[in-house]
């Protein structure tokens, strides 16, 4: 199944392995979507994780719009990531990351906030495509990659001001670190994965504050 396959990829490059199967978490009924999340209706987003905190853990449930799932298992991105079902791919990789991170941050009784968890996504999305698109077609589509990830972004029109303030910092932090990562370790004449994937695991386990930090010293 894909989404194992992306959580995979995901507990490989962050060395973040969780025990909690994505799969088993996934909802694509839009109406139970509506049910346990009120603020969701007929135009909400395609990709949502839901979070209930308890006191003795969390409840949670990965909505994926059936559509999308469809469209996935016909473009196939694992074997052919294009400029045709990079968008459907990095929705679904969206909500897998969300999903990870949380998992894995609960598992250690860290906190994770909204703009950590955006932030976090943009990221993977950007390992995982950078990564996979290295290894198909002679890397045609890692050219141009990182503007497309995050130059050519667009945020729903009905976004609250503060929400949209907040995903507008996450890609701004985001789109910096993964340049830092595309200059210092993808140069092509000199490709340095295995580097590349020991910053990937620290800046990981650096917890909200931690990581912008980092990102404003780079």
């Amino acid at each position: 199944m894909l989404l194992r396959d992306l959580q995979a990829l995901l507990a490989r490059i962050n060395d973040a392995a969780v025990t909690e199967d994505v799969a088993d978490y996934l909802i694509t009924d839009r109406r139970l979507l509506v049910r346990w999340h009120q603020a969701a209706g007929p135009g909400a987003s395609e990709e949502t994780l839901l979070v209930a905190e308890r006191r003795d853990g969390l409840d949670l449930g990965l909505y994926l719009d059936a559509k999308l799932l469809e469209r996935l298992a016909a473009s196939e991105p694992l074997a052919r990531l294009t400029d045709d079902n990079l968008e459907d791919f990095c929705t679904a990789l969206e909500g897998v990351s969300h999903f990870h991170c949380v998992a894995f941050s609960a598992a250690r009784d860290w906190s994770v906030s909204l703009l950590g968890l955006e932030m976090q996504a943009e990221i993977d999305k950007y390992a995982v495509s950078v990564l996979l698109a290295g290894s198909q077609r002679g890397g045609a589509l890692v050219r141009g990659l990182h503007e497309r990830l995050f130059a050519r972004i667009r945020f729903r029109e009905d976004l609250d001001v503060a929400l949209a303030q907040l995903y507008a910092k996450a890609n701004r932090y985001a789109a910096r670190f993964c340049r830092k990562l595309e200059e210092k370790f993808l140069q092509r004449r000199e490709a340095r994965v295995p580097e590349m994937l020991a910053e990937l695991r620290r800046f990981y386990r650096l917890g909200d504050a931690g990581k912008l930090r980092s990102i404003e010293a780079a």
